[in-house]
Order: structure tokens, then sequence, then C-alpha cells
């Protein structure tokens, strides 16, 4: 028997519903997603159900409490893993421009990427600080949710069919290498370089629920807070903020901003367009 799709949205009792789901997903597995934006999070919550056999969100919890395997494949349907080398090239244009200049200033760097998935733009932001002579004196604190995307981000390891794609973005976020040196076919995969890893620490972090836990100098969580509602979007942005050493750097996605947030006034805009921001108070 085929499993229905979603329902049109807005139901009282669908909303009920995922309340209860993700109230039990809190309190007996320890996370929490109450505060994601409703619409993503229902398709994706469908989506998990129609794969796991089930006829309702009811049915989807009564599975994830009772089956952790099931709870492993909820979270990843819920974990966010469009991630690319060098995404968004000109990102990292400006942050060779603005940022790195200001990291040339500390004889020891922290930075922490928020929500890094499987590790791409944290090897990427490994490369960038290799080639402007900056990662010898850094620390890069990779954190996501999601224990299997953070193995697959020590792996190391990228799909060949995408290397002409990664190449382009890198050679586009001005590269100054030729990408290939960056890492080595083995068994039908790119393995990255493992002196890019020498100075990443990949850890798991709930960003909806867990606490600062150093002070850093730069900030990176792009295309993360778009899921995010808006109560939530000001917790983790308070978070950051928490984070953030004083003219400490924070960069966001292309849609997500700091405008008409409680902190805006902390923050200087060092590339408004690219969405880097410098904290000031």
């Amino acid at each position: 028997m085929a499993v229905p799709v979603a329902p049109q949205p807005g139901g009282e009792l669908e909303r009920i519903e995922i309340e209860l789901l993700l109230e039990a997903i809190d309190r007996h597995y320890g996370f929490d997603f109450r505060g994601y934006a409703l619409g993503s999070l229902r398709r994706r919550l469908w989506r998990s159900a129609a794969e796991e056999g089930v006829q309702s969100i009811s049915g989807l919890q009564e599975k994830v409490l009772h089956d952790p395997q099931a709870m492993e494949r909820l979270l990843a349907g819920l974990s966010v893993n469009v991630t690319t080398m060098f995404r968004d090239p000109s990102f990292y244009v400006a942050f060779r421009e603005h940022v790195v200049p200001l990291l040339r200033t500390y004889p020891f760097i922290r930075v922490w990427n928020a929500g890094c998935s499987t590790g791409e733009e944290t090897y990427s932001l490994a490369i960038l600080l290799q080639e402007e002579n900056l990662y010898e004196r850094a620390r890069i604190y990779a954190t996501d949710f999601n224990s299997d995307v953070l193995a697959r981000a020590r792996a190391g390891q990228l799909p060949l069919d995408r290397m002409q794609e990664y190449t382009q973005n890198y050679q586009r976020a001005g590269g100054k290498h030729d990408f290939s040196a960056y890492y080595s076919v083995e068994q039908g995969t790119a393995k990255l370089d493992e002196a890019l890893g020498e100075h990443v620490v990949f850890a798991q972090h709930n960003l909806a629920s867990d606490r600062s836990f150093n002070e850093f100098n730069v900030v990176l969580c792009r295309n993360v807070l778009i899921y995010f509602g808006r109560d939530l979007q000001g917790r983790v942005h308070r978070l950051f903020y928490d984070s953030l050493a004083r003219f400490g750097v924070l960069g966001l996605g292309q849609k997500e901003t700091l405008r008409f947030t409680d902190l805006e006034e902390c923050y200087e805009e060092l590339d408004p367009r690219e969405k880097i921001y410098r904290r000031i108070a």
C-alpha cells in the first residue's frame, strides 16, 4: 500500500503531531528541532515518514522512539548537507580581502565553522588559510549535530565526478595554486591532503540547544540559519555573539542577515554583499 503524500499544510492535528514528535525527540534523544522553520521541517518529516513506511507523523514518532536506527535515519533526513568546495566563490575572495589582513594581527587564530556538514567548507577554509600562510597558527573547530556527516568530514574524501566543479570554484575563489595539488585519487575517490586536517577539530554541537564552548576570532555559519524559525535564529545569533572575541568576524550565507536582529548594532559590515560582519561592541 502506497504511503500518502503530505496533506496540505495548516491542519491543526498535523501541527500537534509535529510538536509532540519534536518534544519526544528532545526528551528522549536530546536533539532539539523545535525552533526550526515549520515549512522545511514539515517536508523533511513527511519524507522520512514515507521512507519508514508509516502513514502519519504520529506513526513516525512511534517508530523513532522505539528504533534508534530509525532515529539515525531521521537525523540524516533533517540534516542540511548541501555543500561544495568553495561554495559561493565570491565569499572567499571577500574573505581574503577583508578578513585575512585582520587575522594576520593575531598570534593564534580560532575559527568556528558551525554546521560544517560533510566538511567541504571546512577544508576550503583550511586551504585558504594555508595559502595565506596562516594555517600553522590556526585551529578550526568544525561542528555539526549529525555524527554521520562528521565521520564523512573526518575522512576527507570527495567524489571524483565533482572535481571539475570544485576546481572551477577554487579558481574563482582566488586560489593561488592548482587545486589538484590538494588531493590524490584513491580507489575511485579524491582524498584530500591529510595536512589540511591537522589543525581541524571535528565535534558534535547542536546550535539549537548547546552553548558556546570557546572564544573565536571567526565564526562561519553559512546557509544554515535559513532553515531556522525567527526565535531560534535569534538564539543562535546570541550564541555567535557570545562566542566571538571583540572585533571577531561573523560570516553568514547570502540569504542570511543580521539586519532587524537585536544584535545588529553590535556589528559593522565588512562586506554587506557577502554578509561578512565584525563585532564592535
